[in-house]
């Protein structure tokens, strides 16, 4: 163990050793000295400056046991008596420790705890004494107010409420005069009669909390509050003092127990509770009951709903009854990991806490105490508390769910496995990346599809967008405001109408059905042919969602400075070369970032899909039962495993499509200029 030469406390601040035997060991290990460290640890107890500790010691708790068989004089007040002893052992304490302060930085911290205490205890008794005199007079004063009293105040204050009445009268009535002769308008006169109402009300209630019954009341009311800011104020006051005290006396010690922090890994807590902190290791002890009487008991399979904990994580229950079913395995052996990790997260950080202390105190820093503690915790410890139910909610409402989809992708969950399925590893993926079965050649023929719609709709719709948006924002163009208008329409309209309105006119015997029929000389029917019906799409989005992209692109066109386009009219730019280097760099710096997130968002359009066609027009000698020929892998998957139970295989391509969104979002964001800037 390395003893350090000098002492620091928490702002860094050096302070030399009292306990002169440490103080040699620490110079013997700083040059190195072994055989004379080893000596003076042999002659340990026989030191000069251990043998004045002893006698110290034993000095101080003869002492302190004398103090407590002492009693000063009490008072009936229990709070008064409590600031009267603290008194009474502060004065004592003082008278004791003075010839020991030079001693050790314990003696030095009591006398300048008991010296304040003794400084500032006489301040708090006088007041909160006198505000119980107080308390005590208008308590007897209450009970000598009678009826006859309170009737007698009515009495004398009946011509004051009647003069309040005839003046509140004569006011309304001049407010009145003044409105009917137009002098003032109708809001003035409203205003005027509020104000006049408002000082008349003001009046009687000041005239009510004058009789004798109410004012006590109140009077005994605001002297119970002072009373209590008394206690509250003046003993926050004095405990931030001590705790001045402390953080500028250091403590001095040969050794803390090195098993604190091991101890309090296994059991929160122990470690505080050994290191002096004894409020804050019982509440943290309060952690031990959920790690080893809720996490670690779920973990092993107690109060599970059906499954058995981590077991049935790795069992799934396939051996298990026949109502048992692998899901619920799965579903409560992650709830039981999730539980194990809160845990394991609880007992890491009483751990380094504990070594945390541990290690400054070693260097001279003394633990919190209670009050500290509570003190840091309000001040830095808010967010954290404010964000434990969030990360609850993310972690057993988000995660859980994240989760069970990955792992169900390595699992044989599929219309042969329903109730009971195993762990099959990578096979769904194997089966999707080597287009194994149907399922699997579809994958790709609806990820070639979904690729395709995601690049046509999206584009077009931001370039159309973005086109009309520019057009409307030219200064030739007169009516921006009826044109603005038109082009929000589509955006404002719910998307569901829109699309299922062109259903419906692109249907069988629609309108816009035989008008295409009858321009093309013959009968065409959309929603029966795969690439009419993917045309349909794409259009019926590039419909819906240039609005946005009109309207996003409106409120930046409008944002550009009208000097970059002076000064380019100066150096004789073009109308293109305007657009090209002006207003289209403008507008993607701005709105990249959105765009990019509706290139994610159409990759998952499902109610489009399903709107409009229901993924159809449907060719099982193609696609079999699991797809149509417009389905985007989103309705895929919902087919594959809500219509075909392919859970398992659902599970694989959704994992698959997260990661790839999440990599080209990401990596769109980050070759934006905008989210580069910020």
């Amino acid at each position: 163990m390395n003893l350090p030469e000098v002492l620091v406390d928490r702002v860094g601040r050096s302070y030399p050793r009292k306990n002169l035997y440490l103080k040699e060991r620490a110079d013997a290990e700083a040059a190195g000295e072994t055989k004379r460290e080893q000596e003076l640890q042999a002659k340990k107890e026989s030191h000069p400056y251990r043998v004045k500790l002893k006698l110290f010691h034993a000095a101080e708790r003869a002492f302190l046991d004398e103090l407590k068989k002492r009693e000063p004089v009490s008072s009936g007040d229990p709070v008064l008596s409590q600031y009267n002893r603290r008194l009474y052992e502060a004065q004592q304490k003082v008278v004791f420790y003075a010839p020991y302060v030079d001693l050790t930085y314990d003696a030095e911290l009591a006398y300048r705890t008991a010296q304040k205490e003794a400084e500032l205890l006489p301040e708090m008794i006088a007041e909160y004494r006198e505000a119980q005199d107080d308390l005590r007079y208008a308590q007897k004063e209450g009970e000598q107010i009678s009826d006859a009293d309170e009737a007698a105040y009515r009495a004398e204050v009946e011509p004051q409420k009647a003069a309040l009445k005839a003046a509140y009268e004569a006011r309304e009535a001049e407010i009145q005069a003044s409105y009917d002769e137009g002098l003032i308008s109708r809001k003035a006169r409203d205003n005027s009669r509020k104000v006049n109402k408002t000082q008349y009300r003001q009046g009687l209630e000041s005239l009510d909390y004058r009789a004798p019954k109410r004012y006590n009341k109140e009077l005994l009311r605001n002297i119970r509050h002072r009373i209590k800011q008394v206690r509250g104020t003046k003993e926050n006051l004095l405990e931030e003092e001590l705790s001045g005290i402390r953080r500028s006396v250091p403590v001095e010690v040969e050794h803390v127990s090195p098993l604190a922090p091991v101890l309090s890994f296994f059991f929160p807590g122990t470690g505080q509770l050994i290191n002096g902190q004894k409020k804050k290791g019982l509440l943290m002890l309060l952690l031990c009951l959920f790690i080893y009487g809720v996490a670690i008991p779920y973990a092993l399979g107690f109060g599970n709903y059906q499954g058995n904990g981590i077991a049935g994580l790795i069992s799934l229950g396939q051996h298990g009854r026949r109502v048992d079913r692998s899901i619920i395995f799965l579903i409560e052996g992650i709830i039981a990991v999730l539980l194990l990790v809160i845990s394991a997260v609880v007992m890491i950080l009483s751990a380094k806490d504990a070594a945390f202390v541990r290690r400054e105190t070693l260097r001279g820093i003394r633990p919190n105490n209670w009050f500290e503690t509570k003190r840091t915790i309000s001040e830095n410890g808010f967010p954290y508390f404010v964000n434990i139910p969030a990360i609850l909610l993310i972690l057993f409402i988000t995660l859980v769910p994240v989760f069970t989809a990955i792992l169900l992708s390595f699992t044989g969950m599929n219309p042969d496995h329903q109730s009971k399925f195993g762990w099959v590893g990578l096979d769904n993926y194997m089966t999707l990346f080597a287009a194994r079965g149907l399922e699997g050649s579809l994958f790709w023929r609806i990820l070639v599809w979904t690729i395709l719609w995601t690049l046509a709709a999206t584009t077009l719709a931001i370039a159309v967008g973005m086109g009309l948006a520019i057009l409307v924002n030219n200064r030739h163009i007169r009516g921006k405001r009826f044109f603005r208008t038109v082009y929000i329409l589509p955006w404002a309209v719910p998307a569901f109408i829109t699309i299922m309105f062109f259903s419906i006119m692109l249907s069988n015997n629609g309108y816009l059905t035989e008008v295409i029929s009858s321009l093309a000389g013959r009968t065409v029917n959309v929603k029966n042919s795969i690439p009419l019906t993917r045309l349909a799409l794409i259009v019926i989005q590039v419909w819906c969602g240039n609005a946005y992209v009109f309207l996003l692109s409106t409120g930046v066109l409008q944002s550009i400075p009208e000097d970059l386009y002076e000064a380019a009219d100066i150096d004789g730019a073009s109308s293109f070369q305007r657009l090209v280097h002006i207003t289209l760099p403008m507008m993607l710096f701005q709105t990249a970032p959105i765009l990019v997130g509706q290139y994610t968002f159409n990759f998952n359009n499902y109610t489009i899909i399903d709107l409009f066609n229901g993924g159809g027009p449907f060719n099982p000698s193609v696609y079999g039962r699991l797809a149509g020929g417009s389905d985007l892998l989103i309705s895929y998957i919902f087919k594959l495993t809500m219509d075909n139970q392919y859970q398992a295989l659902g599970a694989a391509i959704s994992i698959l499509i997260s990661i790839v969104l999440i990599v080209i979002a990401f990596v769109g964001y980050r070759q934006t200029a905008a989210f580069k800037e910020a």
